[in-house]
């Protein structure tokens, strides 16, 4: 074998506990549910990567020990089209875009990345031919959810004192409260930090109706993911009579689905997570769907620093980039211990690429093996 040979693959899933619990359109979540990936070449070296658990983190972890393991073993590492092509042709073209499979491709993926950065000496954004220009960053994650209107104003001045010039707050509890917190968001952050507002997929195309004109008036700069991305009908409806941009992609696998969003004509902000879309290589596909089309790009993503770290790298390596969303919550030891730091605020809440080789996060697997994965769903 090669020096470059994939010699093993493994993920391991884990679970820390949330200290105070958070509720937001999916549920109240009580505990965080990670998988992170490791390959190691035939000659040492190793890298690490993120598949998004999608609520099934054992699964998605087996999905990488077995069928990709088995797969990708003896492959040159270096060659991440290659690889992608194999996962392609042999799972895709059977199955679909079936979530399990490509979040755990995902994780393969940009453990790759981080082995090609690392064999090179070079940090990720210069191996995608990016710069170090500052990206602009914004409070999202575990945060900002269903609270009192007065509580929800006071975490996001926190997060405001922090650094971050922008702010996300979840909606899709009832059109009511929804407004209030938006209009006591407004008033708490004032004029100049700008307001998101996400949805979770829990809207009607009436709801969106009823809450628009509050939105508007409070300057929201997008309404992400009012509905499922397979809702269509929905989705369009929307569009017709949105006053602000419609935002969606997360739920997003491969370019494929993708290309159905932007053909379809209705979201304005394209928002691939890459830790689910299929990896750092899909991304920049997906990436260049977008730009021809004339939208920009957000990564999503507010699990682990490793997905957050290559987030950065990827965004400071398109022509598209807007907004990197940063983990708005405190209580996130997938960030601040699993994981040596991911990014750094600056002053004028933009974040820059790190510069250690390939993604530039050391992962500290006793913490990692210290807390295995809990029985019992991450969101009640």
């Amino acid at each position: 074998m090669s020096d470059f040979a994939i010699a093993s693959v493994a993920a391991v899933a884990c679970s820390v506990p949330l200290r105070q619990a958070v509720t937001q359109g999916l549920g109240q979540a009580v505990k965080r549910d990670a998988v992170l990936v490791k390959v190691t070449t035939a000659g040492g070296l190793t890298g690490y990567g993120e598949s998004y658990n999608g609520r099934a983190p054992l699964a998605v972890a087996q999905t990488v020990n077995t069928t990709l393991r088995d797969l990708f073993t003896g492959m040159d590492a270096s060659q991440t089209i290659a690889v992608w092509d194999r996962f392609e042709s042999r799972l895709l073209a059977n199955h679909g875009t079936c979530a399990a499979c490509v979040c755990a491709m995902s994780g393969i993926d940009m453990a790759l990345w981080d082995i090609r950065g690392k064999a090179l000496g070079v940090p990720l954004y210069r191996l995608l031919g990016g710069s170090a220009d500052p990206v602009p960053a914004y409070a999202g994650g575990f945060a900002l959810g269903y609270a009192e209107p007065s509580a929800v104003a006071e975490e996001a001045l926190a997060s405001v004192a922090r650094g971050y010039r922008a702010v996300k707050l979840r909606l899709g509890d009832t059109v009511r409260t929804d407004i209030e917190r938006t209009v006591a968001m407004r008033a708490a952050v004032g004029d100049d930090i700008a307001l998101l507002a996400d949805a979770n997929c829990r809207y009607s195309v009436e709801d969106v109706r009823a809450v628009l004109p509050a939105l508007t008036q409070a300057r929201v700069g997008w309404l992400e993911e009012p509905f499922p991305p397979y809702q269509d009908r929905s989705w369009r409806a929307a569009a017709r009579i949105a006053t602000l941009p419609l935002a969606g992609g997360e739920n997003c696998y491969t370019r494929y689905d993708f290309q159905r969003l932007v053909d379809a004509g209705c979201v304005a902000v394209v928002q691939p997570d890459l830790s689910r879309c299929g990896g750092i290589t899909e991304a920049l596909r997906i990436a260049a769907l977008a730009s021809a089309a004339g939208l920009p790009v957000c990564t999503h993503g507010c699990h682990t620093g490793l997905n957050m770290a290559a987030s950065v790298h990827f965004l400071a390596s398109i022509d598209n980039a807007w907004y990197f969303e940063g983990d708005g919550s405190t209580d996130n030891p997938f960030r601040t211990r699993a994981c040596s730091a991911s990014y750094e605020l600056a002053a004028d809440g933009t974040v820059t690429p790190l510069e250690g080789p390939g993604i530039g996060v050391e992962v500290d697997e006793e913490f990692i093996e210290g807390h295995p994965l809990t029985e019992g769903p991450a969101w009640r």
